[in-house]
């Protein structure tokens, strides 16, 4: 569908600015953008006009790290620390998801709220279960968002039921299989994380990976590696135990990176690696405060994930400002000479730096994929006029998702 959007827009311009098209026209066809223009040019006079007229258009944002079925429990064992919350919040959780039922109805509520949120494209968890996964991938992918899903594979340091012992490779291959025909959602290789894979089992995904995308944790809490490296004492560090087995690469999600020891960052610089930084779960959890600016000056790939659970908020704006508090926190805390991230920096993080994982995804720009959030800030006591940055500022830190009155995935409004 060929169509033109009158209106006001934002995007990055780089890493620390934003451009911004007042009373433009945006030419979308066949779902990527054309052009951004003043004046429409004649070849586009025949195309319809939607005229969104004061609202503002900005370009569309990605999760890059949400657990969907823990957002049945969002916002409790906010007091505990991670390896405790899972063990009494996310394991027994997780576990009740064999039952195809609870799954169906605990699902439906995730992808209704991820559909109506600031998210036009996700990474998700899912649990071990095959058949649990292969419904919420089939209601994403009739959601019309775009997203990648994990069947998680774990079998040591966990419950009995969420166990796969020897099984964990046929029910990923049969998992695979089961999903292949999908159009919107595509599968991603997902080993929870370190302590709860043996290296046999990260070895044998390493493996069938063939180009297929993975994503995981690393470095999120320092109990939990501790745990590694008494579980992998050949491994060099943490990230080396993904390494070994072929996980890490630019179509690879490392969620957190808190604690990454130069060796490890370098490692993920090297192989482009992605960072998830999940802000408002590592305050929760007490995780720690992540070197975000070193990441972003370094050119590490590094986007924003709402971690819903961990976090309890599955709003992306949420994700941004939470992501410029912490950085406050980081450089007076730990290192004064860090500079905070200025809220330009933190929406590139939430659009380009997640989005790029998807390729041209992320800004409103000749060749990139139409995802947007149509903005009304109507509600807003705006007493001085302001400049379109400054009211998107507003929308993020007062409004959030309650802004969004329309959403758009590749050209197609939903």
């Amino acid at each position: 569908m060929n169509f033109i959007i009158k209106s006001n827009f934002i995007t990055s311009e780089s890493k620390n600015s934003l451009k911004t098209y007042e009373n433009h026209y945006l030419v979308c066809e066949n779902g990527v953008i054309s052009g951004v223009f003043r004046a429409l040019p004649e070849q586009y006079k025949n195309l319809d006009i939607i005229d969104y007229k004061d609202k503002i258009i900005i370009s569309g944002m990605t999760d890059l790290h949400i657990h969907a079925p823990q957002y049945a429990f969002r916002g409790l064992g906010m007091d505990l620390e991670l390896i405790d919350w899972l063990n009494t919040y996310t394991f027994p959780e997780e576990s009740k998801y064999n039952d195809l039922e609870y799954a169906e109805k605990a699902y439906n509520s995730f992808v209704k709220a991820l559909k109506n949120s600031s998210s036009t494209r996700a990474c998700i968890f899912a649990t071990v279960h095959n058949d649990a996964t292969a419904m919420l991938m089939d209601m994403l992918d009739k959601s019309g968002l775009i997203t990648l899903v994990g069947k998680v594979n774990m079998n040591r340091n966990c419950p009995e039921s969420l166990c796969e012992k020897d099984t964990y490779i046929d029910n990923t291959k049969s998992w695979l299989e089961s999903v292949s025909g999908l159009k919107n959602c595509k599968p991603i290789l997902t080993p929870r994380f370190t302590p709860s894979c043996t290296d046999y089992l990260m070895q044998i995904l390493g493996e069938i990976r063939n180009n297929l995308p993975v994503q995981t944790h690393l470095s999120e809490n320092l109990s939990e590696i501790e745990w590694v490296k008494s579980l992998c004492p050949e491994a060099e560090n943490y990230a080396d135990t993904y390494y070994r087995a072929n996980l890490m690469g630019n179509n690879s999600i490392f969620a957190h990176c808190v604690y990454c020891t130069p060796k490890e960052i370098e490692l993920l610089k090297q192989t482009k690696s992605y960072i998830a930084h999940c802000p408002q779960s590592n305050m929760n959890l007490a995780s720690g405060i992540a070197p975000v600016r070193y990441y972003l000056d370094n050119d590490l790939n590094i986007g924003l994930g709402t971690d819903i659970a961990g976090g309890a908020n599955i709003s992306m704006f949420r994700a941004i400002t939470d992501a410029i508090g912490m950085s406050k926190l980081y450089m007076r805390l730990i290192d004064e000479s860090a500079k905070p991230l200025s809220f330009a920096e933190g929406f590139y993080l939430a659009t380009v730096g997640s989005g790029s994982f998807f390729g041209k995804v992320g800004k409103l720009e000749k060749g990139y994929a139409f995802d947007a959030l149509v903005l009304d800030d109507s509600e807003l006591d705006n007493i001085n006029k302001l400049k379109l940055t400054d009211r998107l500022e507003r929308i993020s830190y007062y409004l959030e998702d309650r802004a969004i009155y329309a959403k758009y995935v590749n050209g197609i409004k939903i």
